[in-house]
């Protein structure tokens, strides 16, 4: 569903649509449904019984593979960022989530962490927890990939702008893929630096696109009074919850290019929600903790 949003008090001629992809699912939501729809299809064609991921505290994709193991009664098994977090994980929503949804949680130091990707590491983990799947952090593989490139659909086509937040880069490459020569994507990282480009090259020769993090807050999961503010103002005047990782950021990015005159004038614009609104909660017990506004859910 694209719903249409009113940008005229913006003070330019040009037109704004976002794509639900956050109502696809009431849990699997946005991309990652996308992103799991074929990892899914292929570990339950080779039989296999486990899938293994990693993320943070707050990791849409853990809640989602979560989800979406206990769908396909499939076992699943997240290592998590932070060993800190083992004896008060249950305090944490996303977490606590996961672990409801029949996640077997593994908490590990930010160093091992960091090794997440080395043979060894991997090779400790299969001796620990036997065979399973492995899914990327943020669930970015050709799979992923080839999920996301279904986001657009024919009627798409009007738009002559899709814009996206970006994380691991796999959604924007997805979308890349599936451009019309008219189109362009832009890519609005939700963390330092424009690393993505790497990643979207990989699966796609199409180079109509750019990737901005002038609008990433200062890093990932970083977030301020003004960006809060903002959420609440668009969930308050259109009715659309945003989340502060990623959505919020996206918006409040076109928003202000809009103002600033970047799109070409009668320019069509397809803002893409990818979700993520279940981090929301984890977000507020934060802001709480520092006496910040919290966000309007």
């Amino acid at each position: 569903m694209n719903q249409n949003i009113d940008v005229s008090s913006l003070g330019c001629d040009v037109r704004l649509s976002i794509k639900r992809e956050d109502l696809l699912h009431p849990v699997i939501s946005g991309n990652k449904l996308r992103k799991l729809k074929y990892t899914i299809a292929h570990v339950l064609q080779r039989s296999q019984k486990c899938m293994l991921t990693f993320g943070g505290a707050y990791s849409n994709h853990i809640a989602a593979l979560a989800a979406a193991g206990k769908l396909n009664k499939l076992k699943t098994i997240g290592v998590i960022r932070g060993e800190e977090l083992a004896g008060i994980y249950m305090e944490n929503p996303t977490l606590r989530f996961a672990k409801q949804q029949g996640m077997h949680l593994v908490f590990v130091s930010r160093a091992q962490y960091a090794l997440k990707d080395t043979p060894a590491f991997l090779k400790s983990l299969h001796e620990n927890y036997g065979d399973f799947y492995m899914v990327p952090e943020g669930g970015t593989n050709e799979l992923a990939v080839r999920g996301c490139t279904e986001i657009l659909t024919p009627q798409d086509t009007q738009y002559e702008y899709i814009c996206l937040c970006t994380g691991t880069g796999g959604t924007l490459a997805g979308v890349v893929s599936s451009l019309k020569e008219h189109q362009k994507a832009i890519g609005f990282s939700a963390l330092k630096g424009t690393f993505q480009d790497q990643v979207v090259s990989k699966y796609t020769s199409n180079t109509n696109y750019s990737i901005t993090d002038a609008y990433c807050f200062g890093g990932y999961g970083k977030v301020d009074p003004v960006l809060i503010e903002y959420i609440n103002t668009f969930k308050k005047t259109y009715g659309i919850g945003l989340d502060p990782v990623y959505t919020g950021k996206l918006l409040y990015g076109i928003f202000d290019l809009i103002k600033k005159g970047y799109f070409n004038k009668n320019s069509r614009i397809l803002a893409l929600h990818t979700g993520g609104m279940q981090g929301v909660a984890g977000m507020n017990l934060k802001l709480k903790k520092k006496n910040l506004p919290l966000i309007n859910v």
